[in-house]
Parts: structure tokens; sequence; C-alpha cells
């Protein structure tokens, strides 16, 4: 399977316990979408492989989880630091505004005065804010993801129409 086809859901963190029970720390805005899950993936050389899931008891932002056939301490370890994955189709929908990272990669990025900015080619975290990037006729522009400037996502045209700042696209080119 495809790494393209999955998203990040998480990290093991540490043990619990000495049984094999793990904790998954859960990186999503709400993680109770997530509570009934019946299993989980790995990435490993060949692909992405799945593994049932035994036990999964919330706690917040994070989960104790025991897996299918790891019952102890020693069988738990290879999985600490892991990434955590899930196919994409288990994403919950999102509508309006709110779109996922990877979803508008390919997207056209339009502002209201300056036009066409150009194709979202990546999205890069930031510590202030994430940003698009851009490309403007083989030049990189950089757009700050901003919630007050994004003026509407069209999912069925593949655009993003943004309100910028005067002069903000123009000092890159």
């Amino acid at each position: 399977m495809d790494k393209e086809k999955f998203f990040n859901l998480g990290k093991i963190t540490r043990l619990h316990g000495y049984k094999g029970a793990m904790m998954l720390f859960l990186d999503v805005d709400d993680p109770s979408v997530y509570y009934e899950l019946d299993g989980i993936f790995f990435e490993q050389e060949s692909g992405m492989v799945p593994w049932f899931i035994d036990r999964f008891d919330p706690r917040g932002n994070q989960a104790v989880i025991e897996l299918e056939g790891i019952d102890s301490e020693s069988a738990a370890i290879p999985f600490i630091d892991k990434l955590v994955w899930l196919p994409l189709e288990l994403l919950p929908k999102l509508s309006g505004k709110q779109f996922y990272f990877h979803e508008v990669i390919g997207f056209t990025l339009t502002d209201k005065t300056f036009g066409e900015v150009g194709e979202i080619k990546a999205i890069t975290e930031h510590p202030t804010n994430p940003l698009f990037i851009c490309d403007h006729n083989g030049k990189e522009v950089l757009i700050p993801m901003n919630d007050d400037q994004i003026a509407e996502v069209n999912r069925e045209t593949r655009q993003i129409l943004t309100d910028l700042p005067d002069g903000l696209v123009q000092m890159y080119l």
C-alpha cells in the first residue's frame, strides 16, 4: 500500500506497563473521532502494515493501546517512537474554508487583487503559521496560511481564493 494513501494519526510514545500495552499520542484536532478504531498501520520497508487493536483506552489526546499478538514488554519495545498511520478515507470530511494540507496540494492559489499566484506545490510548517509554497512561473512564492486571508476553498475547481496584503506576492517577483 502506498504511503500517499495514508495520514499520520500520531505516534507511539512509550510503554504502558509490562504486558505489551503502549501509549499512543493522537496528533489530531478531535481525538474522539478515532476512539472506535479496529486497526492501525505502521510503515515498514515492505510498505504500510496493518495491526489489529485488541484494546483502545482513550485518555484525551492519548490512548493506551494493545495490539493483537503483542503481549510483552520486549515485543512492544520496537514500536516505541513509531508513527501510526490510517487510510485517508478515515479522515472526517471538511467543508467551507477548512481543509487538510495534503488535500490542497495541486490547487491553484488566486488573490482577489493580484490574480493567479500559482499552483500550491507544498505546505510547510512554520513556528508562526504554515506557509503555502506556490510556483508562479518558475518562482517560489511563500504565502502565509492565515484564516482571515483565505476567502474561499473551492474543491470542485481546485482553487483557493485569498485576500492578501498589497505587495505580498510582488515581493517575490
